[in-house]
């Protein structure tokens, strides 16, 4: 990989995650119900319609559906949604002063494989980090020899292929689990695979996340010592 083109992704990544509201910022997730309340976090009352999170702050109304968001001073608020549940979040800039930085591998060319795609689609349980359980559904697997040994990636397709993965260093030199975007396979199925572009699931930033953790044929004993590690 060009050096350039790696340094252009980490500092990517560091706009995306230490912007003014970037991932870090993220103050408060507050699911909601059909009552006017205070919200840790959060200015105004909030509640929810079924179909949107409504606030009122200093007299105004705000009607945030999934996705949609407002300012309020510094914060941004967004609408936010799971499985038909509704939430409001609260990004805060102030969250970010004072952060340190993320603790990443040197990049290390043994870690950069081809791997070959095969297209089966799968569903599985699945486990956030706050522990809802529900179900995903996978487009496939990517077979690949890493470090000496043969494992696959279970993938999900939408413009390029993503997965969540966890391995030897997960918990003790890197964080919990990891996040890894591919490109699309070629013709022949074949596909890069670059573990120096692993990198930090948002839960690895504010507890106000939730992610969903790695499938089980993502979680392996051998060890990927490159990417994004944990935060400092």
């Amino acid at each position: 990989m060009d050096a350039v083109a790696h340094r252009d992704w980490i500092a990517d990544r560091d706009r995306a995650v230490w912007g003014r509201h970037g991932l870090a910022s993220l103050a408060a997730t507050h699911w909601l119900d059909d009552r006017d309340r205070e919200r840790e976090g959060v200015p105004g009352v909030w509640r929810t319609d079924g179909v949107a999170a409504i606030g009122r702050i200093d007299g105004v109304l705000l009607r945030l559906a999934p996705g949609e968001a407002a300012h309020h001073g510094d914060v941004l608020l967004r609408g936010f949604a799971r499985e038909g549940a509704i939430a409001v979040r609260a990004y805060d800039p102030a969250l970010v002063r004072g952060t340190s930085k993320i603790e990443r591998a040197p990049y290390d060319p043994r870690y950069r494989v081809t791997g070959v795609f095969s297209p089966t689609v799968t569903s599985e349980a699945t486990l956030s980090v706050d522990g809802h359980r529900s179900s995903d559904e996978f487009d496939g697997t990517v077979a690949l020899v890493l470090d000496g040994h043969r494992v696959e990636l279970t993938v999900q397709h939408d413009d390029a292929l993503s997965a969540r993965f966890a391995d030897g260093t997960s918990g003790v030199e890197s964080f919990r689990f990891r996040f890894l975007d591919l490109p699309l396979p070629g013709a022949d199925g074949t596909v890069e695979v670059d573990f120096n572009r692993a990198y930090l699931p948002p839960c690895a930033f504010s507890d106000h996340y939730l992610c969903v953790l790695p499938p089980a044929g993502n979680r392996w004993a051998v060890r990927v010592p490159v990417g994004e590690m944990r935060v400092r």
